[in-house]
């Protein structure tokens, strides 16, 4: 069989105790923390029934031309791989991702859907956004003015008519009139109010009263670009999540939709500005070219007609066979070698930052792979600065793969150039060998095909020319769209308020309030509450009894036969002092007192006494406290009598004279404290009062000494030593630790002997465990409601 170990079991016990009494408090409050979560769970109820839902909107947009890289030059190659400028990866996609949150974008969205002023219905509690179907009229911004002040506040609006009069102290004169379908001039721009022919109105009528939030389209969009998220859908995808928060979800749903289309907008626009640049560098060398074509064939006309000549060919057919294909490859050569040099002239007349023209038929694969690739890093770099400045990074690194791939571009032209003009002499030493071939043919057909020579080249150069034209104005016109919409915006749900976040904190908060306010009287407290407060602090004496508090309009008065918790309290309070009476067969004092006044020494006193009282036991209370008598309060019809007092200054009165029947019990005699006399002290001080003790113990079982506060005189010190057992009577929620130490050091130096502590006005949560005293005794039922007031 297991040994038990007492000590072991002592402190499991104690720390059982211990904790008890720390939950306690609140254990015994519960209907604060009930009534306190109900409130909240209320309060939140009726915050979430007038709050605003806050709807969350998504799409999903594909990016296009995403992923791809140039083909091109070696020295493209290394610009790659060190920038990686060709490549159109995850920094692509990131960049197409600013542009969708860009100002710009959002500012175009905000202007087309006309979004710049809010309009809102004006409710008993709340105010409801108004928005195409829910909205009666629209108020359109016909044009800004720059820099202009917008109210700060909402404008209040009513709709009268054909006329909406606006109020606000912002405006002049504190009122607007505006007529509908006509533009009014207001401080900050110029609107039109117009009725709204898609409005559906609702069962309880239109509104006629509104707030209208006035705002620029800048700062309109700002406002929604702090709800607008962009993100990638998949780490390794080009598609994007746009999401959107607003109050309306049909307005983000067409906020949503709208920044699609804008988007590819602006990307054709972006994208048909190199096809544009290389159109008009065509048509402008087309120009050129038919001008000197038309000379060439002039000069040519004119050489025929002066010389006489109709028909040479014939004549040199045989000496220019020999040099047919010479001067192919010079005809070739030379248009290659004005194409060069065109594009020098042009790289070099244009700003650092144009696009060059491309296709224009150069036969350098490297410089044409070069030119595309520099017109995308300008077109990138202008779509950066349009939300950026020249110091961003981003566009710093740009700017320099731009100036590195024009220095290519320089040098591959330069390249090509001085190749062209190397072969251009080759040939033409091959143009004298066949000339000296046919020394023989006549001055004038060297001069003839001289001219047919240019005449050749100007036509094939400008019939080029004028297919490169044809190319590029076919993709301008077929330019596809850079993003496409895979998911047509859709409203998923309320994201706000988070109803079940906010029913969730207000319980806690509701738990948390009635904690902090018991606690927080735990904490600052300084007046003893329950037993256990009083046991901690003396270690002297004895707890003998707990006495509940008497309610308002509840009687404070022992009856007999009484079986009220009050009644069982005193029978408790007897039982315990009982054991610490002695055992003889005279009287035995019992000497109640306290520390202050207002402590219930007189309450305990008297409902002692008729307690004590019956049969058996004869019982005699004497009111000791003669400076401030509170017996006579009990039966004010007895207020006048004489009483110990008179006694202990004269010595003619007898005991039976001050001696008076109690009203509320035959077995109990009182001894009222009298007049109030000048000198108590000396009257207690003197032999009358142990004469009157004596005496009263041949004739009663208990004698009841009702005496005064021990702080605050030294009354009752003067008797103390008849005392048999002492009850010292402190009360709940009133007397402070301080007094209970006072009543200890009184223990420890023997002023007052044989002391049992009695807590008086304990309150129902206050009692300790087991003193509920309802053992079936007179216990009132009361209603649930009534149990949460009184605690």
């Amino acid at each position: 069989m297991r040994e038990e170990n007492p000590a072991v079991e002592k402190k499991e016990d104690g720390e059982q105790i211990h904790i008890r009494e720390i939950l306690a408090p609140y254990l015994h409050r519960w209907p604060w923390f009930l009534l306190s979560a109900l409130l909240s769970l209320f309060l939140a109820w009726f915050i979430l029934r007038y709050a605003t839902n806050v709807y969350k909107t998504e799409s999903t947009v594909l990016i296009k031309e995403v992923g791809k890289s140039s083909q091109g030059s070696p020295e493209i190659d290394i610009l790659n791989q060190i920038g990686g400028i060709g490549g159109m990866g995850t920094n692509s996609v990131d960049n197409e991702i600013e542009i969708f949150k860009s100002r710009k974008l959002m500012n175009s969205v905000v202007t087309e859907l006309g979004l710049e002023t809010k309009i809102s219905a004006l409710g008993k509690i709340k105010q409801s956004e108004l928005y195409k179907e829910t909205s009666p009229i629209i108020i359109r911004l016909v044009q800004e003015k720059p820099k202009a002040k917008f109210p700060k506040k909402p404008v209040e609006a009513v709709l009268q008519g054909d006329k909406l009069i606006l109020t606000s102290s912002e405006l002049p004169k504190g009122s607007v009139v505006m007529p509908l379908n006509k533009s009014v001039a207001l401080p900050f721009g110029i609107y039109m109010v117009q009725r709204n022919a898609e409005y559906r109105v609702p069962k309880e009528g239109a509104p006629k009263n509104f707030t209208l939030d006035f705002a620029s389209a800048m700062d309109r969009s700002r406002q929604y670009l702090k709800n607008l998220n962009v993100a990638l859908a998949q780490k390794n995808a080009t598609v994007l999540q746009l999401s959107m928060q607003d109050a309306v979800p049909e307005k983000a749903e067409d906020i949503l939709s709208r920044i699609a289309i804008n988007y590819n907008k602006y990307a054709i626009i972006d994208k048909n500005s190199e096809a544009q640049k290389t159109a008009d560098f065509i048509d402008e060398r087309i120009a050129i070219i038919g001008r000197e074509l038309g000379d060439v064939e002039n000069q040519k006309e004119s050489f025929k007609r002066q010389n006489n000549i109709s028909d040479i060919e014939t004549e040199a057919q045989i000496s220019l066979q020999s040099g047919a294909k010479a001067r192919e490859l010079e005809i070739e050569n030379e248009a290659q070698l004005q194409l060069a040099e065109g594009l020098l002239s042009y790289l070099n007349k244009q700003g650092q930052y144009a696009i060059l023209p491309l296709n224009v038929g150069l036969q350098d694969p490297a410089t044409a792979a070069n030119i595309a690739t520099y017109n995308q890093l300008i077109v990138e770099r202008n779509r950066l600065l349009e939300n950026s400045t020249p110091a961003n990074p981003v566009v710093q690194d740009v700017t320099k793969q731009i100036n590195s791939m024009r220095s290519a571009i320089t040098q591959s032209l330069q390249k090509s150039r001085d190749a062209r003009i190397l072969e251009r002499n080759t040939l033409r030493v091959e143009q004298n060998r066949i000339a000296g071939r046919i020394a023989k043919v006549p001055s004038q057909e060297k001069m003839f095909r001289s001219i047919e020579r240019q005449q050749n080249i100007k036509e094939q150069l400008y019939l080029l020319l004028l297919q490169k034209r044809e190319e590029v104005a076919v993709s301008l016109k077929i330019a596809a769209p850079k993003a496409r919409i895979v998911d047509d915006p859709l409203t998923t749900g309320i994201v706000a308020p988070k109803r079940m976040m906010i029913y969730l904190g207000a319980l806690l908060l509701g738990l948390l309030l009635p904690f902090l306010v018991i606690y927080l009287k735990q904490l600052l407290g300084n007046k003893i509450e329950t037993r256990h407060d009083l046991e901690k602090i003396t270690n002297n004496a004895t707890v003998l009894a707990e006495i509940p508090k008497i309610k308002k309009g509840e009687p404070d008065i022992v009856r007999l036969n009484d079986f009220t918790p009050l009644a069982e309290a005193f029978r408790i309070l007897i039982t315990n002092m009982n054991f610490m009476l002695p055992k003889w067969e005279d009287g035995k004092v019992i000497f109640v007192t306290s520390s202050i006044k207002g402590e219930g020494k007189t309450v305990v006193s008297v409902n002692l006494a008729l307690t004590i009282a019956s049969k058996k036991s004869n019982v005699i209370i004497i009111g000791s406290d003669i400076r401030n008598p509170q017996l006579q309060r009990y039966n004010l019809s007895r207020k006048g009598f004489i009483g110990l007092s008179e006694f202990l200054h004269d010595d003619s009165i007898k005991i039976s004279e001050v001696t008076h029947k109690s009203s509320f019990n035959d077995y109990l005699d009182v001894i009222y404290s009298g007049s109030i006399p000048p000198n108590p002290t000396e009257l207690l001080s003197g032999p009358r009062y142990a004469e009157l003790i004596d005496e009263l113990k041949k004739h009663y079982d208990y004698i009841v000494l009702d005496t005064a506060p021990l702080m605050l005189v030294t009354d009752s010190l003067l008797f103390a030593e008849f005392a048999d057992v002492t009850l010292y009577v402190t009360r709940s929620e009133y007397t402070e630790r301080p007094l209970i130490e006072f009543a200890d050091n009184l223990i420890k130096t023997k002023k007052i002997k044989n002391v049992g502590f009695v807590l008086n006005g304990v309150s129902h949560n206050n009692l300790g465990y087991g003193n509920k005293y309802g053992y079936g005794y007179g216990r009132e039922k009361k209603i649930f409601l009534d149990r949460i007031l009184k605690n």
